[in-house]
């Protein structure tokens, strides 16, 4: 005869457990399930995404009533149990149902903290937690444009995201100098809040609430140094409290959570707890993490199988919010005997940072590129020595003594997926069993990498792993964002055919997932059309980030970066002296020359913007947008003894012929008067090298932080080859990249041999420049300014010929 099962809370940690104990004994126990809400189990990591629109509530259920009914468990959904009677060996619900158990799990979860200010039981004044505090900040938004979210760490960063995608205004309160800073130091934490800052969000630090205001619903919220703001919904995400009211009342040990030990039991037996609302060895974890490596210990004592004790999780954060990639673990500041190996390259948005006591990697920040992670994890884990490990290698995909330590190597119970809990075992049984090909298929029938994605390397490495050269993971298709199950290409192939025109139009015939799209695909959308369609399209400002709607750049104090363009970073005595008389006059506190041979304008008010560029009188410099930044340039032979052209004149000419053009990522060039390359032309995205007869071309370089050197795409002997050439490459990159797809990364994916072959065909190459000659020509009539240049630069002989 089957025991019987009962499990208090219907959420990811409890439900975790059932599907654990199905695998492994499924004739053991009659299993009865109660949960509070009135919906199936869902995955509450992906409410912020619900939230947001990029989801419905269907595509985050894990478990629907089908299979409830499939697997004999008897659920009582909107249903909570009231009493738990250990001697009687029964549970009580609210509507007095009375059902009797052999073994009871209370997976009960928590609750928001909600702070104790005056007026806090206003309405308008909610936590963060489930589907129905969802439903209230939707609600909200049709009627209210204000709100306020009162903590920076991960789950208020996630609401106030969730926020400005329904339209509304956000300002984020923080106690602290600077944002989660339980998982980043304040490098990393400066960066992901100018990130979120040129997304709408805006920032009060240091800021500590003392009363909500308003009548019967909350208007506002002040501080205590006396400052207020206005706000028509707050929502508190300071944190966490576990439910533990009726353990405590059933007479269970409680301290923070109910107390459990190495197998999750209770101080009651046949009792356990798990998930949030559990407390082993004085920790009560709030990450989804742990309550899946909880799930699979209490899943094995419950179905009589042999179990290694639980003895506590190695926690780590992720975050990943409209295209903000950060993952924490461990110790991450420097102490006496903790050293950290940093990298930082502010201007292509990537921090890492690896901590290390006694050679081994005891702590890790990763911002903007997470994809050292699961490495950087089972060093951890498995408290690796590394002496023998070049350290810089621990922060760069190379082969030396990596290997070791990738999936191939990670144990079956091993988590891939943190987000849905799902084991590298799970996967490859998953593959083997029904013969999986995709990481797409992987996804549907395991869950793995279907939340945050940030698991779908590892997802693609099992792939290969289980399949061998069976699988090819150049034909994965990548959707572009969660809003759609299209790829880039499929979009742009739909746009092309139907002569879809404008952003909503698309997303319309698509049949887009939620109706405004997001921050990831709104922009790459708004690019794409103004890419095939350069005369008739109407530029979507709505799609665009707030620094490309400001022409500067937010800094993290709320001020604003204003950078005029100074062509080939030549400049005279009128322009100096005009941007030192703005600066002066708009108390601009900071003045830089840049490492792009610009002048930045640091600290610049935002109600100041607009009279700042008028008095400038100057183009910007672009060094907001997805588009060509600037062009380094040498003296070249107009003073330099070793030169061997004029590197400031060409370099002059292409930045006034290239300027404004809207590519996929920001695009810097160089030229370089001759080989001794003092321009540093070998790592840019496009680089000019002058030699005795010609010139030489350089393609795909990087000096961030993945260092790229140029390859040599061809050598040309005059001025206006190098302008032509520069053109048709700039187009076929425009036409055929990714957004948001630097040119390092598609020389590599596309292939150089591909690229010369497309220049080399002539017919290939002349529709490639009428195609940029009509990009251009809606900013400005490009080859009239060459010719019109010319007569200036004497020595240019030659112009451009593109056909009609």
């Amino acid at each position: 005869m089957k025991k019987k099962l009962v499990l208090i809370g219907n959420g990811m940690a409890g439900v975790n457990v059932i599907e654990h104990l199905l695998k492994l004994n499924a004739d053991r126990y009659d299993i009865t399930i109660f949960g509070e809400e009135p919906h199936p189990n869902y995955n509450r990591v992906m409410l912020s995404k619900v939230l947001a629109g990029d989801v419905s509530m269907d595509t985050i259920i894990l478990n629907n009533d089908d299979w409830y009914v499939e697997n004999d468990i008897t659920l009582y959904k909107g249903e909570k149990v009231t009493q738990i009677d250990s001697e009687a060996k029964t549970v009580v619900s609210s509507t007095g149902k009375v059902v009797p158990y052999d073994d009871l799990i209370i997976a009960t979860g928590s609750s928001a903290f909600m702070l104790p200010l005056p007026g806090v039981e206003k309405d308008g004044v909610i936590g963060f937690r489930d589907m129905q505090d969802c439903e209230t900040m939707k609600k909200a938004a049709k009627t209210y444009k204000k709100a306020a979210v009162i903590g920076g760490g991960l789950l208020g960063l996630e609401a106030a995201r969730g926020i400005l995608n329904l339209g509304m205004e956000v300002d984020v309160i923080h106690l602290g100098p600077h944002l989660m800073e339980r998982q980043l130091d304040p490098t990393a934490s400066h960066m992901l809040q100018q990130a979120l800052e040129q997304q709408g969000m805006n920032f009060l630090l240091q800021k500590q609430s003392s009363e909500i205001l308003g009548g019967e619903r909350a208007t506002g919220l002040r501080f205590q140094d006396g400052t207020s703001i206005d706000a028509d919904l707050i929502v508190m995400a300071v944190g966490i409290k576990p439910n533990v009211q009726l353990g405590r009342e059933a007479g269970l040990h409680v301290g923070r959570g109910i107390v459990v030990n190495d197998v999750l039991e209770t101080s009651i037996p046949h009792i356990y707890a798990v998930g949030e609302c559990a407390e082993h060895r004085g920790i009560s974890y709030g990450l989804v993490a742990p309550l899946f490596e909880q799930g699979a210990v209490l899943a094995k004592k419950l179905a009589g199988t042999e179990t290694a004790p639980y003895e506590g999780s190695l926690v780590y954060s992720k975050l990943k919010v409209s295209g903000v990639d950060v993952f924490s673990i461990g110790e991450f500041m420097e102490q006496d005997d903790v050293q950290g190996i940093t990298i930082h390259d502010a201007y292509s948005g990537v921090y890492k940072k690896v901590m290390i006591r006694d050679e081994k990697v005891v702590g890790a920040i990763l911002y903007g590129d997470s994809s050292d992670s699961t490495r950087l994890l089972s060093f951890i884990k498995n408290e690796t020595n590394i002496a023998d490990l070049k350290k810089t290698d621990l922060l760069t995909n190379v082969d030396g003594g990596t290997e070791s330590v990738g999936v191939a190597h990670m144990s079956d119970d091993e988590i891939i997926c943190g987000c849905n809990g799902v084991s590298k075992g799970d996967i490859c049984q998953a593959i083997k069993e029904q013969q999986l090909q995709s990481v797409e298929e992987v996804k549907k029938v395991t869950s793995a990498s279907g939340s945050c994605g940030g698991c779908r390397p590892q997802v693609s490495e099992l792939l290969t792993l289980t399949l061998g050269n069976d699988y090819d993971s150049s034909k994965e298709k990548t959707k572009m964002c969660s809003c759609t199950d299209y790829s880039r290409d499929e979009i742009l192939e739909v746009i092309k055919d139907k002569q879809l025109t404008y952003v909503r139009e698309v997303m319309h015939v698509l049949e887009w997932k939620t109706e405004e799209g997001c921050s990831k695909c709104r922009p790459a959308l708004n690019y794409y059309l103004g890419m095939i369609y350069p005369k008739q399209y109407e530029d979507d400002a709505t799609s665009r980030f707030v620094n490309e709607r400001m022409h500067a750049n937010i800094q993290k104090d709320g001020t604003f970066s204003v950078v005029p363009r100074i062509y080939g970073g030549v400049t005279t005595p009128a322009a100096l002296k005009k941007i030192a008389e703005v600066a002066e006059k708009y108390h601009i506190p900071t003045v830089k020359v840049t490492g792009g041979q610009r002048i930045d304008l640091l600290g610049v008010k935002k109600e100041d913007l607009t009279n700042v560029w008028e008095e400038l009188d100057m183009a910007s410099g672009y060094a907001y947008g997805k588009a060509l930044r600037t062009v380094k340039t040498c003296v070249g032979d107009t003073y330099c003894r070793f030169g061997t052209a004029d590197a400031m004149g060409l370099g002059i000419h292409l930045e006034k012929y290239f300027e404004r053009l809207e590519t996929p990522a920001k695009v810097k060039m160089a030229v370089s008067g001759c080989p001794r390359n003092c321009a540093e032309s070998g790592i840019k995205d496009v680089g000019v090298v002058a030699i005795d007869g010609g010139f030489e071309l350089y393609v795909g370089g990087n000096g961030g932080v993945n260092v790229r050197a140029g390859d040599h795409l061809v050598t040309v002997k005059t001025e206006a080859e190098v302008v032509e050439t520069i053109a048709a490459y700039l187009q076929h990159y425009r036409e055929t990249a990714h957004y948001g797809e630097r040119t390092s990364t598609w020389v590599e994916r596309f292939g150089l041999a591909a690229i010369q072959e497309v220049l080399e065909n002539k017919e290939e190459r002349e529709r490639l420049l009428l195609a940029m000659q009509q990009a251009l020509s809606q900013y400005k009539d490009p080859w009239k300014k060459v010719i019109e240049s010319k007569e200036k630069q004497k020595h240019w002989y030659e112009v451009v010929s593109v056909p009609e």
